[in-house]
C-alpha cells in the first residue's frame, strides 16, 4: 500500500481521472456521471484497452518495442471469424455455439498473428517498428481482400450482443473481462519467472544475456501474447458493433500508444505497470466520452490525442532533477 501512495505516476493517473469527472460535471453536467453513462464508457474501455496491453508487453521488452499492427490483427480477426463461422453454425438455431466458435476463431487468428509479429522480431531480426508497420498492412490487405472492402454485418446474437453491451451486476462483461486479463497479466508480470526476465531483458539486455535468458525466446512469447490481446479485442468490437470490418478504428494505434506513454510506460523498455495501464484508458475514455457531450469534432479529437502523445514523449525524456541540483 505505501509503495502505490509513494508512486507518482498512479497518484497522477487518479488524480487525472477525477479531474476529468469533475471538468465533465461543470461542462457537461450531472448526467456524465448516471450509471448508464459509466456502463456505457466502461464498455468502450476493453477495445484500446487491450491493445494498450499489447504495447506495454512489446515497450517493456525493449529493444525499441512495440506493436502497431493490434487494431489490424483485431479487425481480421473479427472478419476471418464471421466468415468462417457463419458457415459452420447457425447464429439463429445455435446463438451460444455461435459465440464460442467465434470466440475461438478470433483468438487463434490473433495468436498467429502474433506469432508472425514474433518471428519477425526475435528470428529475422526485424525492429519492431517496421516489422508490426509491415504486418499491419499485411493484415489489412488481407481483410479488404476478404470483404472486398466493405463492413459485415453480423447482426443480433443475444449472447454476443450482451457480452459487448449488457452489464451483470452493473458492471458489462467487456470491461470485467479486461480487468481480469489485466489482473492476471499484472500477476504473471510481478511474480513469474517470466516477468522477471522481461522487465530485466527490456532495462538491460546485456545483463540479462549473461543471465542466460533466451532473448529471441522471451521476444516471439512477448509479441504472440500482444496478438492473443488483438484477437480478444477482435471479439470485443464485434460484440459492441455486431459488425465487422476492415478499417474499424483507424486512429486506435495512435490512442494505444498514448494510453501507454500517459501510463509511465518506457519506451525505452524495462518497467511499465498494469494498474497504471487500465488507469491510463479510463482517463482517456472519459475524456473522449465528454468530447462527444460537448459535440467536438472526431479531427479535433485526433489532433488533441496527438498533442498528448508528443507532450509526454518529451516529459517523459526530460529530466526534472537537473532543475533542482543537489547541494554539495
Amino acid at each position: 500500500m505505501k509503495n502505490m501512495m509513494a508512486d507518482r505516476q498512479l497518484n497522477f493517473l487518479a488524480a487525472a481521472n477525477l479531474l476529468v469527472i469533475a471538468a465533465a460535471v461543470a461542462f457537461a453536467g450531472t448526467t456524465f456521471i448516471s450509471l448508464y453513462n459509466f456502463q456505457s464508457m466502461s464498455a468502450q474501455v476493453p477495445e484500446l484497452g487491450l491493445l494498450a496491453l499489447g504495447v506495454m508487453l512489446a515497450m517493456v521488452s525493449g529493444n525499441g518495442g512495440i506493436d502497431l499492427s493490434g487494431i489490424a490483427l483485431a479487425n481480421l480477426a473479427g472478419v476471418t471469424s464471421y466468415l468462417l463461422v457463419r458457415d459452420w453454425v447457425s447464429s439463429d438455431d445455435s446463438p451460444m455455439l455461435f459465440c464460442w466458435a467465434f470466440a475461438g476463431v478470433s483468438i487463434i487468428v490473433g495468436l498467429v498473428g502474433g506469432m508472425v509479429n514474433g518471428y519477425l522480431i526475435a528470428f529475422a531480426g526485424l525492429t519492431p517498428i517496421i516489422a508490426t508497420l509491415g504486418t499491419q498492412m499485411f493484415f489489412t490487405g488481407i481483410a479488404v481482400a476478404f470483404t472486398n472492402g466493405s463492413a459485415l454485418s453480423i447482426g443480433y446474437v443475444e449472447p454476443l450482443d450482451d457480452f459487448g453491451n449488457s452489464p451483470f451486476l452493473g458492471v458489462p462483461l467487456c470491461f470485467s473481462l479486461f480487468l481480469v486479463i489485466a489482473l492476471a497479466i499484472g500477476v504473471v508480470l510481478r511474480f513469474s519467472p517470466f516477468g522477471l526476465r522481461l522487465y530485466l531483458m527490456g532495462s538491460n539486455a546485456k545483463a540479462a544475456q549473461y543471465a542466460g535468458i533466451a532473448r529471441r525466446k522471451m521476444l516471439f512469447l512477448t509479441y504472440t501474447a500482444c496478438g492473443v490481446l488483438a484477437g480478444i479485442a477482435g471479439i470485443v468490437i464485434a460484440a459492441r458493433t455486431s459488425s465487422v470490418k476492415w478499417d474499424y478504428g483507424t486512429s486506435y494505434v495512435l490512442i494505444a500508444i498514448l494510453i501507454v506513454v500517459m501510463a509511465g510506460v518506457r519506451p525505452d523498455g524495462g518497467y511499465g505497470r498494469i494498474i497504471c495501464v487500465v488507469l491510463s484508458a479510463t482517463a482517456l475514455q472519459m475524456l473522449a466520452s465528454l468530447f462527444n457531450f460537448l459535440d467536438i469534432s472526431n479531427f479535433f479529437r485526433d489532433c488533441a490525442w496527438g498533442l498528448l502523445l508528443l507532450l509526454f514523449l518529451a516529459v517523459s525524456r526530460f529530466d526534472f532533477g537537473s532543475l533542482f541540483p543537489k547541494r554539495a
